[in-house]
C-alpha cells in the first residue's frame, strides 16, 4: 500500500511540473519572430546605366570592330539591397531613400519567396524615407503597425529584423543605448542602439517588445564598414508623418519660418538671466518669410513655439515641420530682456532646401593689429577702415568694431572668429573701443558675468557670450 501510495504521489508531482512548465512562456524572441517577419521584406534595386558616349568607336573593317559592342550603348545594371515593411494591407511600404534612390526598377521579396513588384509613391532625402507600392497582389499584405518611439528609454530591449547582406530574415536583439543623437541632417533625432545592424539592414524595422514598429534602420557609426555594436534609427515618431504625407501627396509639406537659429550656451543663458540653456536664438530672419513679416527680430531668443516650450535650436526646426501650412501660431521670445508674444503663420518649406552654410571667416593671419586697436576679453579690436574692409571681406552692412586678432586661451577662443565685427555688446551699439570697453566692463560687473556680444560674421548674425 504504502508503494501504491508512493507511486501515486511522484505521478502527480511529475504532471504538476510538466503543466507549470507548459504554462511558463518561452523565453527569447520567437514569438515576435514569427508575427512580425511576414511584414518585413527585402528591397532590391536596379538601376540601368548606360555606357559613357565618349568612349571611342572603332571604324568598320577594323580587326577590333568586334569590340563596339562592348563599348557602346549597351546597358549595364548597378543594384542594390535593403529592407523594408509593409504598413497596411494594400502594400504600401517603408524602407530608406538612399536604399532606392535613383532606381530604375525596384522589387520586394518576401519572407514566403514572393517577389513583387513595386512602385516608388514618394522620398524625403532630408530624413532618408521612402514609400513604396506594391504594383501587384491581392491587397491582403501582412504588415505591423508603427509605436510611440517618444515612450522608449535607455535600456528597453528592441529586435530588428532585415536582410543583412542579403541574408534576408535575419533577426538581431539589443536594446536602445541613448536617444536624441545627431549625425549631422537637419531633423536628427536619432535612436541609437546596439542591435547589430550592418549593410543591407539600411530601411528595415526597429521593434519594441509589443512588436510595434519604434525606429527604421538608417546608419551605423563602424570604422571597419560592419556592426560594431553603434548604429542608429529614424524614431517612428518622426518618420511616421512623413510616410504619411508620401503617401497622401508624393511629397512633404512642411512647416515654415524663415529663421536660422543657433543654441543657447550655459553662458549665454547666465548673459540672458535664464536659470539654464533652453529655447534658440534667431541668427537670421529672412525677408520673404513669415517671421519677418510677424516682426521677428536678429537676436530674438524664442522660447515657445505655438504653446510649446522649445528646448533646443535642434528641436524648434522639428516643431515648425510638423505644423500643418497656414497654421496661425504664437512665439513666445526674450528680446533685449524683454519678454514678448508674436503672432505668425506657418508657411511652406520650399524643398529641397539646403541650409546655407556658415562662412568659413579669415584666417587668423590675414593681418597683424593696427595701431589703434585695443584688447577687450581676449579680443583686439579697431573701428572699421577701407583698408580692413578689404582685407577682411566684410559684409557691406558690418558696422561696429572689426576683431583683428583672437588671443589663445581666452574665453573668446573659439568662439570668435578674426574679422567678425562685434556690433553690440549686451544689446548695445558699439562704435569705438573705448565705448566698448566701458559698456562690457559694467555689463560683467564686479563678479565678472558673462557678456554677450552681437557679431556680425559675414553677413550671418552669431550672438556669444563672452567672459572677461
Amino acid at each position: 500500500m504504502r508503494v501504491l501510495l508512493a507511486a501515486l504521489v511522484a505521478t502527480l508531482a511529475a504532471l504538476a511540473m510538466a503543466s507549470a512548465s507548459a504554462a511558463q512562456p518561452r523565453e527569447g524572441f520567437g514569438d515576435l519572430a514569427e508575427e512580425l517577419s511576414p511584414a518585413v521584406v527585402n528591397i532590391s534595386a536596379a538601376q540601368r546605366m548606360r555606357s559613357d558616349d565618349n568612349l571611342p568607336t572603332f571604324p568598320p573593317g577594323s580587326p577590333l570592330e568586334r569590340f563596339n559592342d562592348l563599348l557602346g550603348d549597351n546597358p549595364r545594371v548597378a543594384s542594390s539591397l535593403g529592407s523594408g515593411f509593409v504598413i497596411d494591407a494594400s502594400g504600401l511600404v517603408v524602407t530608406n531613400n538612399h536604399v532606392i534612390e535613383e532606381a530604375d526598377e525596384v522589387e520586394v521579396v518576401f519572407t514566403d519567396g514572393r517577389t513583387l513588384p513595386a512602385d516608388i509613391v514618394g522620398v524625403d532625402p532630408a530624413t532618408d524615407l521612402a514609400v513604396l507600392r506594391i504594383r501587384e497582389g491581392n491587397g491582403d499584405f501582412p504588415f505591423v503597425r508603427f509605436g510611440d518611439s517618444d515612450a522608449t528609454r535607455v535600456g528597453d530591449w528592441v529586435i530588428a529584423i532585415g536582410n543583412p547582406f542579403g541574408l534576408g530574415g535575419s533577426l538581431t536583439a539589443g536594446v536602445i543605448s541613448a536617444r536624441g543623437r545627431e549625425i549631422g541632417g537637419r531633423y536628427d533625432d536619432y535612436l541609437q542602439t546596439d542591435v547589430a545592424i550592418n549593410r543591407g539592414n539600411s530601411g528595415g524595422p526597429l521593434f519594441d517588445m509589443d512588436g510595434r514598429v519604434v525606429g527604421v534602420n538608417t546608419a551605423i557609426f563602424s570604422p571597419t564598414g560592419a556592426s560594431v555594436g553603434i548604429s542608429f534609427s529614424i524614431p517612428s515618431n518622426i518618420a511616421e508623418p512623413i510616410v504619411r504625407q508620401l503617401a497622401e501627396f508624393g511629397e512633404t509639406r512642411r512647416g515654415w519660418l524663415g529663421v536660422n537659429v543657433q543654441a543657447v550656451t550655459a553662458d549665454t543663458a547666465e548673459a540672458l538671466g535664464l536659470s539654464s540653456p533652453r529655447g534658440a536664438i534667431v541668427s537670421r530672419v529672412d525677408a520673404d518669410g513669415p517671421a519677418y513679416a510677424a516682426g521677428v527680430e536678429r537676436g530674438d531668443l524664442i522660447l515657445a513655439f505655438n504653446g510649446e516650450a522649445v528646448p533646443d535650436d535642434r528641436r524648434l526646426p522639428r516643431m515648425v515641420a510638423d505644423t500643418p501650412i497656414g497654421t496661425r501660431a504664437s512665439l513666445d521670445v526674450l528680446r533685449r530682456g524683454e519678454p514678448l508674444t508674436l503672432e505668425i503663420e506657418v508657411a511652406r518649406l520650399d524643398e529641397p532646401d539646403a541650409a546655407p552654410s556658415r562662412p568659413a571667416g579669415t584666417p587668423d593671419d590675414a593681418q597683424a593689429p593696427s595701431p589703434s586697436s585695443r584688447t577687450l576679453f581676449g579680443l583686439t579690436l579697431a573701428p572699421i577702415t577701407d583698408a580692413l574692409r578689404r582685407t577682411h571681406r566684410l559684409h557691406p552692412d558690418a558696422r561696429g568694431l572689426v576683431v583683428t586678432a583672437v588671443e589663445p586661451g581666452s574665453d573668446a577662443a573659439g568662439k570668435v572668429r578674426v574679422g567678425d565685427v562685434v556690433e553690440e555688446i549686451a544689446w548695445t551699439i558699439v562704435d569705438s573701443v573705448d565705448e566698448a570697453r566701458q559698456i562690457a566692463r559694467s555689463a560683467a560687473g564686479e563678479t565678472g558675468r558673462p557678456v554677450l556680444f552681437s557679431l556680425n560674421r559675414q553677413g550671418q548674425f552669431v550672438l556669444q557670450s563672452l567672459r572677461p
